[in-house]
């Protein structure tokens, strides 16, 4: 089971991420401005279900270290706790890159209008980034408890409602793209500010499981 503190410290944590400027949540914004607020939905939406392979990609992974070793864990732990850290200080030190396409741009904007098309370019863009597939298997283990259970269902769950937050918060990225995007534009430093609270986070997220081992 997992335990409400449990779960509310990891859904802050999961929303100052998928908040922080990034590639996935810029291309929403774009597409979202360019081609209107369905395709930018549908887009936003298979990114945020795409999580769910590398949810499960984790939940095997850590698994079979746990069933191999419990010493396996805390490795993790303390190897996704540097990486965390290491993501942190890239963060803080970004320039907080909000540059949103008031065009049609990318791959995915250049597609058919279609949106299961969009949702489909927006699922395999995300399914397929290894760089998501890394910081899963950093990320979600920092919240795993062993002494509560299951440590595959606890990765299953909060896989799942690191999922659930990102379809929200693409949504409504998505449908508000438009005012979104002008916001930005007229406030530069607002990436900026973004990327430091992101940073932040990792940062003391990592740190924490480093001193803790």
């Amino acid at each position: 089971m997992i335990s409400p503190d449990q779960l509310l410290g990891f859904l802050l944590a999961a929303v100052a991420v998928t908040a922080s400027p990034g590639p996935d949540n810029l291309m929403v914004l774009s597409i979202g401005i360019s081609r209107g607020r369905r395709h930018g939905i549908a887009f936003g939406l298979g990114c945020a279900l795409g999580c769910l392979s590398h949810t499960l990609l984790a939940v095997v992974g850590v698994s079979a270290l746990v069933a191999a070793s419990p010493l396996a864990l805390t490795a993790l732990k303390i190897a996704g706790g540097a990486y965390l850290v290491w993501l942190g200080v890239r963060s803080l030190r970004s320039q907080g890159q909000v540059a949103v396409a008031s065009s049609t741009e990318g791959t995915a904007a250049q597609g058919t209008a279609n949106l299961r098309a969009l949702f489909a370019q927006g699922l395999l863009a995300n399914a397929i980034n290894p760089k998501v597939i890394l910081f899963f298997l950093a990320f979600l283990p920092q919240f795993v408890q062993p002494a509560q259970g299951s440590v595959a269902w606890q990765m299953a769950a909060l896989g799942l409602a690191f999922t659930a937050q990102a379809a929200l918060l693409f949504g409504l990225l998505g449908y508000f793209a438009g005012g979104v995007g002008q916001w930005l534009q007229q406030r530069p430093s607002a990436g900026v500010w973004l990327d430091r609270i992101a940073g932040l986070v990792f940062i003391g997220l990592g740190a924490r499981l480093i001193v803790a081992y």
